[in-house]
């Protein structure tokens, strides 16, 4: 009813201004049908969920602890009232803040805001003083009736936690400065100068009052709010960095929260938590989310020393005292904050989703009061768990079936058809299989005692076959294969192995692909392999020992597993430059050897003149060719194809080398020689016929003939 009158508010102020201008009619028209759409849907969506109802089972038996615990869009924070009475629970959109009613398990009020809530306290036992830190610098004040006050702080604020004593607010965010409003004089007071750039977190301890401060530089200051001075300063940054974590970038601090006197808890950027005692520098763990994400909440189970931290996408519950993780819960959409319901085994969860989260876990606590009936609904769920419908009957294939013996069955109310097969009473069926297979047993204790015996022999020496050629290449592919089999930190490809590819099988057969480990090549490329083969060398012996052993007796002899390949990997890595060094002094000596006995080589041997005979009929002239031809060289072109005119269609040049040069000329066919005589006759014909301009002169006597 009171969202169909909200529409109704909204028509009647569309209605008015109607009639005032007629510019806004288009709009105001819009904003009406908008209004009713909404309120269609939203009926519209009840109505489908009641017909799922009746529908669906498993949506019949959930559990809807509180009616319409939901926001419109996303929900943002989410606290519980000191007397658990109210859930106070804050979104968008449009950004509002409901509170619903525990006792009557609903909505109890619901409040539209002018911007989005950053976060929010309620200072009160119930629900009538409230503190909004607005993501526009606004801090409003709420009392039962609604907005009571608002003020604006100089910087955009991030947190805020209240100091009882002095009911002084501390308020940080981007600025070094911590801002101080007091609720009892109504004005702010001297803020407190921090070292750092900006303030993401803060928190008062409940016991003594220290306020603390996460940095965004990684840094906790703590400061007592009775003299106003620093007492300490935590640099969590440096502490989060451990052997086993991977950090990009700074940590800044995310997340902040006491716990007694002595115990604080810090949440950074990068997802990891920190549990320090304040007598120390020093963290007392430090636990990694393992996702790289800023953690977004951190709460206190004190009953089983518990710490429960959540970033975005998981919460885990683990021990505060050994690390060790108790249980985690991975939503599907993203986490924005977590309460936890005061003496209890409730959390409540905002997030990313229009739906708020509620998990009861019975072993973190009792049910609250006024959901008591958890607790007996749990015990239920225990002691009588639910069977499935093909609980009490096997499935059988038609082969099953006449192996059996029962295939006379088949359309009898016996069987039930079901896929490929039939459904059958499994008391029907032990009886049948007991009855025609009575040795059944002595076949499963069989079984179970070559299990036993082939565990046994998984402890022993495992035997591996090499190949004929290239045992030492196949052995070193078998420990690359373990070595990717190991679990690592890091998630890498399975390469194929060599071994069980067809493709490289004459490889390990044919001795014409045997490496050559004493190549020059090989040794360059590969320069500790001498190391690494002598290793190999005395594992190939061992296995060939054991093949030995295995062909003269029966079964496998047991023993321990060789420690050769425990080799110091690091004194390889350390001598991999000298070894390099190695190889290439010993290379230049061998090439130094074999210089000095082709030297020996060349001066036993004495050279004498070889003298070639010319065959019949050919002249030794290369040296005056040669001399002809770079005489030639330096004429003209024209010059040079009159001589080649002259000596005829072909001629024949040699070269100081003693290769040949040959010209020719083809012989033309009688219609070119007829077609080039009478061209030249032509030519002829025309200088006759031309006639000089050597009688021609100018009229000015001293130039020349035209």
């Amino acid at each position: 009813m009171g969202r169909t009158c909200v529409g109704r508010i909204n028509l009647v102020k569309g209605e008015e201004q109607l009639g005032r201008t007629g510019d806004l009619v288009n709009k105001h028209f819009k904003l009406i049908l908008t209004v009713i759409v909404f309120l269609f849907l939203q009926w519209l969506s009840d109505r489908k969920k009641r017909a799922l109802q009746k529908k669906n089972v498993d949506v019949r038996r959930r559990i809807e602890l509180i009616q319409d615990f939901d926001m419109p869009t996303v929900s943002t924070k989410i606290k519980v009232s000191k007397d658990g009475q109210y859930i106070m629970a804050a979104g968008t959109y449009k950004p509002r803040i409901r509170c619903f009613d525990t006792y009557q398990l609903s909505l109890k009020f619901e409040r539209c805001l002018d911007s989005e809530v950053v976060t929010f306290d309620i200072l009160s036992d119930d629900y009538s003083k409230i503190v909004f830190l607005q993501c526009d610098r606004y801090v409003e004040f709420h009392s039962q009736h609604g907005r009571y006050y608002r003020t604006r702080i100089p910087k955009f604020g991030r947190d805020f936690s209240y100091h009882y004593p002095s009911c002084d607010l501390y308020f940080v965010g981007a600025s070094s400065e911590v801002y101080r409003l007091n609720l009892e004089q109504g004005r702010y007071l001297n803020s407190l100068q921090t070292d750092a750039s900006e303030n993401n977190v803060c928190d008062i301890n409940p016991i003594h009052g220290l306020f603390a401060t996460g940095a965004a530089e990684g840094k906790v200051e703590c400061w007592d709010p009775r003299t106003r001075n620093r007492v300490g300063v935590l640099d969590c940054a440096l502490s989060s960095v451990t052997v086993d974590t991977e950090i990009d970038g700074l940590p800044s601090i995310s997340a902040l929260k006491f716990n007694g006197a002595l115990n604080m808890a810090v949440g950074t950027s990068t997802g990891q938590v920190l549990l320090y005692d304040l007598r120390s520098n020093n963290p007392l763990i430090v636990k990694d989310h393992q996702y790289g994400l800023p953690i977004k909440s951190i709460e206190f189970q004190d009953p089983l020393d518990l710490i429960i931290s959540a970033d975005s996408r998981i919460i885990k519950m683990w021990n505060k005292d050994t690390g060790k993780i108790f249980t985690s819960m991975e939503p599907e959409h993203d986490i924005n904050d977590v309460c936890l319901y005061p003496n209890s085994g409730m959390l409540l969860t905002a997030n990313e989703d229009p739906k708020m989260n509620i998990y009861y876990i019975p072993v973190l606590g009792p049910a609250p009061k006024w959901c008591s009936f958890l607790d007996n609904l749990t015990e239920e769920l225990e002691e009588n768990p639910e069977s499935t419908v093909y609980d009490d009957y096997k499935f059988v294939t038609r082969k099953d079936l006449e192996n059996l013996g029962l295939a006379h069955l088949i359309g009898s109310p016996l069987l039930r058809a079901y896929m490929h097969g039939f459904f059958m009473d499994i008391r029907l069926y032990h009886k049948v299989k007991m009855m025609v297979n009575p040795f059944a047993y002595e076949e499963y204790r069989k079984e179970k005692i070559r299990q036993k015996i082939e565990e046994t022999r998984a402890q022993r020496v495992q035997l591996k076959k090499l190949p004929k050629v290239n045992k030492e290449l196949a052995l070193k592919l078998i420990e690359e294969e373990e070595e990717q089999q190991l679990p690592r930190k890091k998630k890498q490809k399975n390469l194929p192995n060599i071994l069980t590819d067809d493709r490289f099988k004459v490889m390990f057969e044919n001795p014409d692909f045997q490496v050559d480990e004493k190549s020059e090549e090989f040794r360059l490329l590969n320069p500790l392999v001498s190391k690494i083969s002598e290793k190999r060398k005395k594992k190939l012996k061992i296995l060939e020992q054991q093949e030995a052993q295995e062909q003269e007796e029966e079964e496998e002899p047991e023993g321990k597993p060789s420690d050769a390949e425990s080799s110091e990997t690091s004194d390889d890595e350390k001598g991999w430059v000298e070894e390099v060094r190695k190889q290439r002094k010993l290379l230049r000596q061998e090439e130094k050897v074999k210089r000095q006995e082709r030297f020996k080589e060349d001066q036993q041997t004495t050279l004498k003149p070889q003298f070639f005979e010319i065959k019949a009929g050919e002249e030794f002239r290369s040296f005056k060719d040669s001399a002809k031809k770079q005489k030639l060289m330096k004429k003209t072109l024209g010059d040079r194809l009159k001589l080649e005119e002259k000596l005829g269609i072909l001629s024949v040049s040699d070269t100081t080398v003693g290769s040949k040069q040959m010209t020719f000329k083809l012989k033309k066919s009688g219609q070119q020689k007829k077609q080039q005589e009478a061209e030249k006759q032509h030519h002829l014909e025309r200088k006759q016929l031309r006639r000089s301009a050597g009688h021609l002169k100018s009229k000015r006597g001293r130039r020349g003939p035209f």
